[in-house]
């Protein structure tokens, strides 16, 4: 796995559990009264329907990118493993110069 991978795992995960937390908050705070806990809650539930929708769509990409990332790998095994091979001479080359 990328560690671009594992920061949007993470951000799907931070946005999942930010989700959460705000709707829990909202239901918490369905009997606050006045103007402004009023204008705080509708922001809330705006900026919580923008988050869902920036999740569906990380996950919806990451799962497009493994899928284009497992065909080419499938259409083109011995290239695939031949730059694996490089990367990991490349890798193996720089780890050990001091």
């Amino acid at each position: 796995m990328k560690a671009n991978d594992l920061s949007t795992d993470n951000l799907v995960a931070d946005l999942k559990r930010l989700a959460i937390d705000s709707e829990e908050l909202l239901h918490a705070t369905k009997d606050a009264v006045g103007d402004k806990a009023h204008e705080v809650r509708d922001r809330l539930k705006s900026m919580l329907e923008s988050a869902k929708l920036t999740c569906q769509h990380l996950e919806t990409k990451t799962v497009e990118g493994a899928k284009a990332a497992d065909k080419t790998i499938r259409d083109h095994p011995y290239q695939s493993i031949g730059v694996a091979f490089g990367v990991g001479l490349l890798i193996g080359v720089l780890v050990t110069r001091k």
